[in-house]
């Protein structure tokens, strides 16, 4: 008998749904990735023929091969050849699929394994039919086809938070499940932009709604009033939070249910912080299990991201050292004091290391601090900032509020000290007040900038910054530095947070 006798789960209620004519309801993830196709187009067609015209001009340029010269292929025809596939493996690695575009980093990582294997493809072709095709050309259309993939991504991903500001491009959610269960993917949803879900109800075993609203949510009744639920709110999207009650056999019929209608069925595990790629679905029996892989911090993912601090805190070093001397000079002219002001923080594995900044206070600033701590009542405070700092100097400010004075620690990334993305560096005062879960933050290497920092920097609290933090730690990928790096430049044009 199933516990939830008002709705109607059998294989009658499915006919009968799908007879009166329910209308499919078009998702606003479909109407985004043909956005992102006609855009895809363009940017690879952009980099391909860019790339044949700067290198060759004349388009009648063909090409043989070594054992064959009187087959002749037009570089043109190479081109075309060269869109299709790249369109081709955008497919195969699913860079459009509706669960990854919109939010996360996996939409921008299968872009980069997607031209990665195209480039390795054309080389090993290249290589078995001895084509003798210029390289130059291939170097030249992959990167900056990569480049123009992931800012168009990049800048679509803009266009559609400012929609569902608005309230379009949104699946219209009904969570189903416990109140405690429901509470805190509610909870969840609601503290992290961009998540595309608007959560219009919730259903509640028996409906308790005398108990109120569940986070802001209102309760629209029982398991048993999902179909009329949907159908009221025009929902698209149910996510099931966990309920007991809900035996295997009722929640394959749910999913027939919400078939007919075409409303997206989510089912949200209790594992929560783990990112796409550390998630495995493997059925076994028919059941299908969540396989969790363990972060890796060792072996060649180390040493791929000291291999990419290097090149990049040595390229930004070599590129920025103009502006280097030019806060030089007006730190220096500042006031009395050092231009470089070096502060003890706790690195990797709790080993202290000297973080360099340029000075933005006054000389001899840390003896002020504990009695302006105490005097704004925040001395036991992880985080801690003073409010209208008096030490900092005019200068100081707007070093500060651009990050201009975070610039030297470039040399603490190059000399292997800290990372260009990584858990922000503390003092030992504010470590001290960690727990066993923010120690863990403890077992990277600290960052120049970090997921926290582009998420609101200090206008975070800290739970929000350790979980944003431990996020990074446990999910670790070169992709998410990359796009950490990229949010980095918008966080510092437009400083939101900063003291």
């Amino acid at each position: 008998m199933s516990v939830v006798p008002g709705m109607t789960w059998g294989l009658m209620g499915l006919v009968s749904a799908r007879a009166t004519g329910v209308v499919k309801r078009l998702s606003w993830q479909r109407a985004y990735a043909v956005r992102l196709f006609v855009s895809d187009v363009s940017m690879v067609v952009i980099a391909v023929f860019g790339a044949h015209f700067v290198w060759f001009r004349d388009a009648s340029v063909e090409l043989g091969t070594a054992d064959a010269p009187e087959i002749r292929i037009g570089y043109t025809t190479i081109s075309l050849l060269l869109v299709l596939a790249w369109m081709v493996v955008l497919d195969i690695f699913a860079t459009r699929d509706h669960k990854v575009i919109g939010s996360g980093t996996l939409e921008y990582k299968r872009i980069a394994d997607a031209t990665v294997w195209l480039f390795g493809l054309f080389a090993i072709l290249a290589f078995l039919f001895r084509l003798e095709l210029a390289r130059g050309y291939f170097l030249t259309a992959l990167p900056v086809g990569f480049l123009l993939l992931f800012m168009s991504r990049w800048a679509w991903r803009q266009w559609l938070r400012r929609q569902q500001k608005s309230g379009a491009y949104v699946s219209r959610t009904i969570l189903l499940g416990e109140r405690n269960k429901s509470a805190h993917v509610a909870k969840t949803i609601q503290r992290t932009a961009g998540t595309g879900l608007d959560i219009v109800g919730a259903l509640t075993h028996a409906g308790t709604m005398a108990k109120g609203p569940i986070e802001g949510v209102e309760v629209l009744g029982g398991y048993s009033d999902l179909l009329t639920a949907v159908d009221s709110t025009r929902a698209d999207t149910v996510v099931l939070t966990g309920a007991d009650e809900i035996s295997p056999d009722d929640m394959r019929r749910i999913g027939w249910e919400l078939e007919s209608r075409s409303v997206e069925l989510i089912v949200a595990p209790a594992l929560t912080d783990i990112a796409g790629p550390r998630i495995h679905a493997r059925p076994v029996a028919g059941l299908p299990l969540i396989h969790v892989s363990y972060p890796t911090l060792e072996g060649a993912k180390r040493v791929y991201k000291r291999s990419f601090d290097i090149l990049g805190s040595g390229l930004l070093l070599l590129l920025g050292s103009p502006i280097l001397i030019a806060v030089a000079i007006a730190v220096k002219r500042s006031g009395p004091g050092n231009i470089l002001y070096r502060q003890v923080r706790i690195g990797r594995g709790g080993k202290e290391f000297g973080m360099l900044k340029f000075r933005s206070m006054v000389q001899d600033a840390d003896d002020q601090l504990e009695s302006l701590l105490d005097a704004q009542g925040t001395s036991n405070t992880p985080l801690f900032k003073v409010t209208n700092d008096p030490r900092i100097t005019p200068v100081g400010r707007f070093l500060r509020k651009y990050s201009l004075d975070e610039v030297p620690q470039l040399f603490n990334v190059f000399f292997g000290e800290m990372s260009l993305v990584g858990p922000r560096p503390q003092r030992a005062a504010e470590v001290a007040l960690y727990d066993d879960a923010a120690h863990r933050r403890l077992i990277m290497k600290p960052g120049m900038s970090g997921l926290w920092q582009v998420s609101g920097r200090s206008n975070l609290s800290w739970e929000d910054s350790i979980r944003l933090d431990l996020y990074y730690v446990e999910n670790w990928s070169l992709t998410t530095d990359i796009v950490i790096l990229f949010r980095t430049v918008r966080a510092v044009v437009t400083p939101e947070g900063a003291h």
